[in-house]
C-alpha cells in the first residue's frame, strides 16, 4: 500500500539499532541495491547516514509490485516495522546490520534512469564522477568529508569567537594589485573598460580592518588564483584567514597552536599543542624543501661539497667548487637490493625537475670501503672522499646512497622530490602527525628572470625595520613570518606585517615599483599607514587542505563539494562558458576570434 498523508520520514535510515525493534518507522532515500531472494525482495534504502534493509514480503500483491518497479537510485518513501534480524543474518559491516525493516507502505518518490556508474564504485575515472558530480555526492565517504568540513568550520568559529576575533566579511570585487599570482580579472558594466578583481586573499582588507581598529579578525574566505595548472589547486579555495594587533610572534603563534589543536580534536585526532621551529636555512640544508615531511625517519640530505672539491669526477667537482651549487646525498635504508631499472625511473623522475641525473652507490660491505661499495664512478673517488661519505650519511650495510650535483635549487629540488617518492614506495614513514613551524625566510628572492620579489607578500615586517638599509641590502633581510607544516604539506602561513610607511614604502621600492604605481595601487594602504597604524600580524590557512587531511583525502578535489579540473573546468555545469552576444556589447567587449 501507499504510505499515505503521514509525516515522509521519522528515522534516518543509518539510526536504527536493536533498541527499535517493533517500532513503526517510516524512512525516505535512495535505493541503493534490491535483491529478490526467493519471491522475498531485499531493498537497501540509502541516505547520508548509512543503509537499512528493507523487506517486502507478497502477501500484499500491489505493495510487492510496487516494490518491484523500483530500480537504482530510484527515490523511496517506505513504512514497517523494525525487528532484529534472523539468526545467521545479520552484517556486520553495517551499522544496522543487526535490523531490518518489513515493509507495510512503500511510495516511489521519483523514478531515476540508470546511473552511468555505481555510486561507491571508486575505480571509475575522476572525469566521469565529476561530470555527474551530483551522483559522486551521494557517496558515504563523499558525505562524511562534507560533514567533517562543516563540523571544522564550526570549530574554527567557536575558537576564535571565543577569544575576542570578530568576524568580518571582505569584497570580493577589488582592484587588481600585484600579490604575486595571477588574478581573474571581472569587467565592469557601468565603467566601460575598467575591471575588478576576485581577491587572491583579503590581505589588504584585513590589514586595513587593523587600522581601523578591529583589534582581531577572520575570516572563512573564498579566494581565487588564475594560476596554470597544479597538482592539487583549485582556481578558487577557501582560507581561514586571521589577523590581530598589539601581538607579538609568540603570542599569535600560541592562539594559532591553539585553533589548530581545536580543528584536530573537532575530527577526533590527537594533537600536542608543542609545536617545534625550523628555520628556513635548515630545512633546506637537511630536506631539500621549506615543506619536510617529518614522518619520513633517517633520510636527511647530507652536504659533501668540501670532500669533492678536489676530485677528479667533474660531474661532483664543478658544482662543489661553486657557491651557488650544492653536492649533497642522501640514504635510504636498506634498499641496496634496488634493481637497476628501479633506480632508473627515479632518474627520469628528477630529471623531469631539471636534474642532470642521478648518481649512485650501494653499500654491500661498509668496513671494506671502497670494496665494499658498488657504483660506476668510484674510480673517480679519493678514499679520503668515500670515506667522508660513508662516515656523514652514516651509511650502513644494504642501504643505497643517491647523490645531486648541480645548482642548489635544482638538487634540494631532485633530492626532497626523491626523498619523498622514496618514502611512498618504500613505506617509509611512520604513523601520525608531525608538525614543525618553518621559520626565519629571506624577505625577497630571485625570480626567474633575476629581479627580486617577495618570498611571501610585499607587506610582510622585516626583522630589522630600517628602510635605509632594507633599500641597500634587501637580499640580506630575514622576515618575520612563518609557515606551518603538517605531514609535509604546508597548510598555512603569515607573517608580522609592516605598519611604518615609509618602510612599506621601502619594501615597493626594492621590489621595482615606482613612485606612481605605489601611489596608483597601494595609495589607500600607504595613507592609512600615515594616519596611525598598529603592530598586527596574521596568517592563512588553506582550509581545504586541513579538512583533506583530517580526512585522510588525497586531494583537496575530495573536500570540495562542486571542484574544477586541474585546467579549471567544471565537468558538471560546462564552465569556463560563453558569454552571450549581447552580455558583451553591455560589457564592451568584442568576442575573441576563433582559431581555425
Amino acid at each position: 500500500m501507499a504510505i499515505g498523508p503521514t509525516a515522509l520520514r521519522s528515522h534516518y535510515c543509518g539510526a536504527l539499532t536493536l533498541d527499535a525493534a517493533g517500532e513503526e518507522v517510516r524512512l525516505c532515500g535512495w535505493l541503493h541495491r534490491g535483491r529478490d531472494h526467493g519471491g522475498i525482495l531485499f531493498l537497501d534504502l540509502r541516505d547520508h547516514t548509512g543503509i537499512t534493509q528493507v523487506v517486502v514480503n507478497p502477501d500484499d500483491a500491489e505493495l510487492f509490485e510496487r516494490a518491484e518497479r523500483a530500480r537504482a537510485e530510484y527515490v523511496l518513501a517506505v513504512a514497517g516495522t523494525v525487528r532484529a534480524r534472523p539468526p545467521g543474518t545479520t552484517n556486520a559491516e553495517l551499522a544496522t546490520g543487526e535490523i531490518e525493516v518489513v515493509c507495510t507502505g512503500l511510495d516511489i518518490l521519483s523514478a531515476a534512469e540508470t546511473p552511468p556508474y555505481q555510486i561507491e564504485d571508486e575505480q571509475v575515472h575522476e572525469d566521469l564522477r565529476l561530470r555527474h558530480r551530483h551522483l559522486e555526492l551521494r557517496a558515504a565517504e563523499l558525505q562524511h568529508r562534507l560533514r567533517m568540513r562543516a563540523q571544522l568550520a564550526a570549530a574554527c568559529r567557536s575558537y576564535l569567537d571565543s577569544r575576542g576575533f570578530l568576524e568580518v566579511e571582505t569584497p570580493m570585487l577589488t582592484c587588481p594589485t600585484l600579490e604575486g599570482a595571477r588574478e581573474y580579472l571581472v569587467p565592469s558594466r557601468t565603467h566601460a573598460g575598467r575591471f575588478f578583481a576576485l581577491p587572491q586573499s583579503p590581505q589588504l582588507f584585513k590589514q586595513l580592518l587593523m587600522m581601523g581598529g578591529t583589534d582581531r579578525y577572520y575570516q572563512l574566505v573564498r579566494c581565487f588564483r588564475d594560476e596554470d595548472p597544479r597538482q592539487d589547486r583549485q582556481p578558487e579555495f577557501t582560507q581561514i584567514d586571521i589577523e590581530a594587533s598589539f601581538l607579538n610572534e609568540e603570542e599569535f603563534l600560541g592562539i594559532v597552536e591553539g585553533l589548530i589543536g581545536a580543528l584536530f580534536a573537532a575530527a577526533g585526532q590527537p594533537w600536542s599543542l608543542t609545536v617545534p621551529r625550523m628555520g628556513y636555512d635548515e630545512a633546506l640544508r637537511r630536506f631539500g624543501t621549506d615543506r619536510p615531511d617529518l614522518r619520513i625517519q633517517g633520510m636527511e640530505l647530507v652536504d659533501l661539497a668540501d670532500a669533492m672539491a678536489a676530485v677528479e669526477f667533474r660531474v661532483f667537482q664543478e658544482p662543489a667548487r661553486s657557491a651557488d651549487s650544492r653536492v649533497a646525498a642522501l640514504r635510504v635504508p636498506g634498499a641496496a637490493g634496488m634493481s637497476l631499472g628501479q633506480i632508473q625511473e627515479y632518474t627520469e623522475a628528477v630529471q623531469a625537475l631539471g636534474a642532470a641525473g642521478l648518481a649512485w652507490i650501494k653499500c654491500h660491505d661498509v668496513a671494506k670501503g671502497r670494496d665494499g661499495l658498488q657504483a660506476g664512478f668510484l674510480k673517480f673517488l679519493t678514499d679520503e672522499a668515500i670515506a667522508a661519505v660513508l662516515e656523514r650519511t652514516a651509511a650502513e650495510d644494504g642501504d643505497l646512497l643517491f647523490f645531486g650535483a648541480d645548482a642548489a635549487g635544482v638538487v634540494n629540488a631532485a633530492l626532497s622530490h626523491l626523498r619523498a617518492r622514496l618514502a611512498d614506495d618504500l613505506e617509509l614513514r611512520d604513523a601520525g602527525w608531525q608538525v614543525v613551524w618553518i621559520t626565519d625566510f629571506p624577505l625577497f628572492e630571485r625570480g626567474d628572470g633575476g629581479a627580486l620579489q617577495p618570498m611571501h607578500h610585499p607587506f610582510t615586517a622585516p626583522v630589522e625595520a630600517d628602510p635605509g638599509q632594507l633599500r641597500a641590502k634587501p637580499e640580506e633581510a630575514r622576515a618575520r613570518a612563518y609557515d606551518l607544516v603538517v605531514n609535509g604539506v604546508e597548510i598555512g602561513g603569515g607573517s608580522m606585517r609592516i605598519h611604518d610607511a615609509a618602510l612599506q614604502s621601502a619594501a615597493l621600492d626594492v621590489l621595482g615599483v615606482s613612485e606612481q604605481e605605489q601611489r596608483e595601487v597601494f595609495g589607500f594602504l600607504l595613507s592609512a599607514l600615515r594616519h596611525g597604524c598598529p603592530p598586527h600580524g596574521g596568517i592563512a590557512f588553506g582550509f581545504d587542505r586541513i579538512v583533506m587531511l583530517l580526512t585522510g583525502a588525497t586531494s583537496i578535489r575530495e573536500v570540495i563539494a562542486f571542484p574544477k579540473t586541474q585546467t579549471a573546468q567544471c565537468l558538471l555545469t560546462g564552465a569556463p562558458g560563453e558569454p552571450a552576444p549581447e552580455q558583451l556589447r553591455d560589457l564592451k567587449l568584442r568576442p575573441a576570434a576563433r582559431k581555425p
